[in-house]
């Protein structure tokens, strides 16, 4: 702010040596000794800035937090060019290094998520409504792509539960993909692009944090709600019912297990049930010992093996038993010209690209992040929300749906030594032999094992433990998160995350309009004032009624913080006159913690100002920050309220104004 530092040293260490004495303005105020004046310090302007130069410095910390560019600064232009596609491709950073060790690891690791990823894909596919083969082109295509674009080491890529569920929920809404399957599918690719676009535009433009409106405690909830409208809908398979609903809410999804008793088939009962419970079990024993994850990371894929053979050794006898049946083999065909871009259902896919885009964008980053604080190295958001981004656009043209970082194959491939982003290309080989010459072995696999594969996945959705936290540490939070969960379990999937979004911003708003003001009280034999409720030890110092503004001041909460301010001068004078202290002469704002102010604040400011006046009570401001200084200066508000009503401290204040009450010789 441009104060002169060794003044402020110069004050503090002569505070420090000087004995105090006391002088009493009433029976319990020390003030300053009568021989001693009190220094007190100008407050300054910021240096001058052109309106071009504050627009660059405002863009560049909204935009640019991180410096992206500072790599380049003194650099010749072949280490630019290097550092660039360096920046635009993280492969060729890490590339340069790679070796024979980092692959043994990648090779084991990409072999281990892909046992997980094949079948995973399969039932994700069927999850959101599409034929079983895109979730296995799903796993092929978006890791290639993202091996050389992302900057993530462990993050493993393909469908994902909640985006399959949300888009199938969305889409089925007004498509069939049974009566209309053609259709369906143009629909889910052109969903696809889109999320794509938006993903891969938030990086580009650097608008990442328009993700952050999805809170933790937003997410707690909808995926513990989306998690168990998921494990509902897979007592279809479960219980071998062929006439189920297409809703996704609570009720519609019991009533319709109830009124089809008569479809269950004991067969596949057992079959789930059974293989349920194995899979359960892998997964409780890599929880509890975490070097045994491959226990968990292979259980999906001999399930589907046992299963398969199963079938096939008694499939004259188990007609109550569904499987997939005839899968084509090959590679992912081209989907360029199944993309709708005109029509009724036009403004359907837009909606749905970008819910399923932000939801699977906000996991695959937090997946990301969390396993890159494991090894302590950096994952830089715009770049994943590029690579996610692309990846979606390349995939829709490739026939796959969205698709993003998994937190349950991230984890084993973490667990599994992953060194760098091969082993997603690793994963991609593996789904690439399958679909060349491993389709056929698919056609007995019953659809009752890829119920149970996402229940076992979508579980670990549930995390109760960090919904006791969010009670524990803030019940707003809560509140939000338990809208989340009832609204996606009872309402529908986008409403119950509509819903949860907009109490976390009701929360946002409420903290800006409704700002928090404190008393402060001197601690004795102290230059410090804080709050009189959080520091017992803090006392009022008579005649003077001290607060504190812990917000910006805009339009939206200026007219309820001077009536607050009015309050506590009310409160502050009744209380006075209770108990016969000294009269109320001063009011001083600390306006430390205000970072910003508009032109309704200094209005206010102003209004507060003359009212007080009136009942001939001063105002002093303390400590405004430079750019609140800066507006008040060009405001002509400085003149009005004039120099000596601003102070750098509130000791400063407190002296200088109590110093002037003094009776002159």
């Amino acid at each position: 702010m441009g104060l002169n530092s060794n003044r402020v040293e110069d004050f503090f260490s002569h505070s420090a040596n000087t004995t105090v004495t006391s002088l009493k303005v009433s029976t319990e105020i020390p003030m300053p000794p009568p021989e001693e004046a009190v220094e007190v310090h100008n407050v300054c302007l910021p240096p001058k800035k052109t309106t071009f130069q504050k627009l660059k410095h405002r863009l560049s910390d909204i935009f640019f937090p991180d410096d992206p560019l500072h790599g380049f600064k003194n650099q010749t232009w072949c280490k630019k060019l290097v550092l660039g596609l360096q920046s635009l491709f993280p492969i060729c950073q890490w590339g340069l290094h790679y070796n024979l060790k980092l692959f043994r690891s990648d090779i084991i690791s990409g072999l281990t998520i892909a046992s997980l990823a094949i079948p995973q894909g399969i039932s994700y596919a069927k999850l959101a409504n599409l034929p079983p083969i895109v979730g296995l082109y799903s796993s092929f295509v978006p890791p290639l792509i993202y091996s050389v674009l992302g900057s993530s080491r462990h993050l493993a890529v393909g469908p994902v539960s909640i985006a399959s569920l949300v888009m199938g929920t969305m889409l089925s809404g007004s498509v069939s993909s049974t009566d209309d399957p053609i259709l369906y599918l143009q629909l889910a690719f052109t969903a696809t692009f889109f999320a794509g676009v938006f993903q891969a535009s938030l990086g580009l433009l650097r608008l990442g944090f328009l993700i952050d409106f999805l809170s933790n405690a937003t997410l707690v909830g909808f995926m513990a709600g989306a998690a168990v409208i998921v494990a509902l809908q897979q007592l279809k398979g479960l219980l071998g019912i062929v006439h189920f609903t297409g809703k996704m809410q609570f009720v519609p999804v019991m009533t319709s297990v109830f009124d089809h008793k008569d479809e269950w088939s004991w067969q596949t009962i057992v079959m789930g049930f059974g293989f349920l419970l194995f899979l359960l079990t892998t997964r409780q024993i890599s929880i509890k010992k975490p070097k045994l994850f491959w226990v968990s990371a292979a259980a999906p894929l001999t399930s589907v093996i046992l299963s398969t053979i199963l079938v096939f050794c008694i499939k004259s006898k188990a007609h109550g038993i569904s499987y997939i049946g005839h899968l084509p083999k090959g590679l992912n065909p081209p989907s360029l010209n199944m993309l709708y871009f005109n029509g009724q259902y036009l403004a359907l896919t837009i909606k749905t690209g970008l819910i399923t885009g932000i939801l699977s964008l906000t996991e695959g980053i937090a997946v990301g992040r969390t396993f890159a604080s494991l090894q302590n190295y950096q994952v830089d958001g715009n770049k994943e929300m590029m690579a996610i981004g692309l990846m979606n656009m390349a995939g829709s043209c490739t026939s796959c749906y969205v698709t993003t970082g998994s937190f349950s194959r991230s984890a084993v491939n973490y667990n599994a030594g992953a060194q760098t982003a091969v082993s997603n290309i690793v994963l991609a080989a593996a789904v690439l032999v399958t679909l060349l010459f491993l389709m056929p072995l698919f056609y007995y696999t019953p659809n009752v094992i890829l119920a149970a594969i996402i229940i076992t996945a979508v579980i670990g959705l549930i995390d109760y433990r960090a919904a006791y936290k969010l009670w524990k540490v803030d019940k707003f939070d809560f509140l939000a998160c338990m809208c989340s969960f009832f609204g996606v379990l009872f309402i529908s999937v986008p409403l119950g995350l509509a819903i949860a979004v907009g109490v976390s911003i009701f929360k946002i708003l409420l903290h800006v309009t409704r700002p928090n003001t404190v008393v402060l009280g001197n601690i004795p034999r102290t230059q410090i004032y804080q709050s009189l409720n959080r520091y017992k030890e803090a006392s009022r110092v008579p005649s003077f009624l001290i607060l504190a503004i812990e917000s910006p001041i805009y339009f939206a909460n200026s007219t309820y913080l001077q009536e607050r301010m009015l309050r506590w001068v009310r409160e502050e004078e009744e209380r006075i006159n209770e108990s016969h202290e000294s009269t109320l002469k001063c009011i001083i704002i600390d306006m430390t913690a205000v970072s910003a102010i508009d032109t309704s604040g200094i209005d206010m400011l102003c209004e507060l100002r003359k009212i007080l006046e009136k009942r001939s009570l001063q105002l002093v401001l303390v400590n405004p920050v430079g750019s609140v200084m800066e507006k008040m200066h060009k405001s002509k508000i400085l003149e009005s309220f004039g120099m000596t009503s601003m102070y750098l401290t509130v000791g400063e204040a407190v002296g200088d104004i109590a110093a002037s009450w003094k009776p002159q010789p």
